[in-house]
């Protein structure tokens, strides 16, 4: 909701900018982008930022997979990390099934939630 009534006071800022701009002289053409600069701004702060963050945090939880952790894969399936051999991770999930997976698709490490409520 904050995002779309921002934005709409950047569209409304620019018209109002250039309905002036018809009656003045014609002004730089940097006073003519600087409503997108501004929208530039805006976007990369609150949508591309966090986004950046959240990726790097994931990309260190799958570096810092160990054996014995406990884990959460894309697909829904819940296992026990057996083995990390560069991006592969064999993750067993019952008595004698044992799967591999590529990093990326591991989702959660689920014994690191039950270690901060142990904290708290």
């Amino acid at each position: 909701m904050k995002y779309s009534a921002l934005l709409a006071l950047v569209f409304a800022a620019s018209a109002f900018a250039q309905e002036a701009g018809a009656e003045q002289p014609q002004g730089s053409m940097f006073m003519g982008l600087l409503p997108f600069i501004l929208m530039f701004v805006v976007m990369y702060l609150f949508f591309i930022m966090p986004k950046q963050k959240e990726m790097k945090k994931l990309d260190a939880m799958r570096k810092a997979l160990k054996k014995g952790d406990q884990v959460l894969t894309a697909a829904g399936i819940i296992g026990t990390v057996t083995n990390v051999e560069g991006t592969t991770v064999t993750v067993k999930t019952g008595n004698s099934t044992i799967l591999d997976f590529e990093q990326a698709a591991i989702a959660r490490v689920l014994n690191a939630e039950d270690k901060a409520a142990d904290k708290k």
